[in-house]
């Protein structure tokens, strides 16, 4: 009976420690508009699978992000080096300035929600939306 007990109250105090310090966001997000592939790892990392832009192809671009899960927030920068990195593996298809502009919308600052499946990203400032879905 104490054995039980103790499980029980292990397996619980396990769930709320997890559900209040994991990551709402964490995974893969798919736009809905466009090609716009997001893989959010952890607290403070984020890939961008950027679309094609006519003939070239996709590119990944490693961007910073920091998560507030109290104001419900999620602030999106890029890093010079990260978008020099991608230019230069993009084999000279895209410029640091190409991947600047193609980011310039989602390097910002967003409240969010997270709805079953769906991720809706809110600009701050202007209230422009972009939805997801999980992937």
């Amino acid at each position: 009976m104490t054995v039980s007990s103790i499980v029980i109250i292990l397996i619980a105090i396990f769930f709320l420690v997890r559900m209040f310090t994991s990551n709402p966001l964490e995974g893969t997000w798919k736009s809905e508009d466009n090609d716009l592939v997001l893989e959010i790892n952890g607290k403070d990392s984020l890939t961008a699978n950027i679309p094609e832009v006519g003939e070239a192809g996709n590119v990944q671009v490693e961007l910073g992000c920091s998560i507030d899960k109290e104001e419900k927030t999620i602030a999106i920068r890029a890093d010079a080096e990260e978008l020099t990195r991608a230019a230069e593996a993009s084999g000279g298809t895209y410029t640091e300035e190409n991947l600047q502009n193609a980011l310039t919308n989602l390097t910002t600052t967003f409240s969010y929600s997270v709805d079953q499946q769906q991720l809706t990203l809110t600009e701050r400032e202007y209230g422009e939306q972009m939805i997801f879905e999980k992937q």
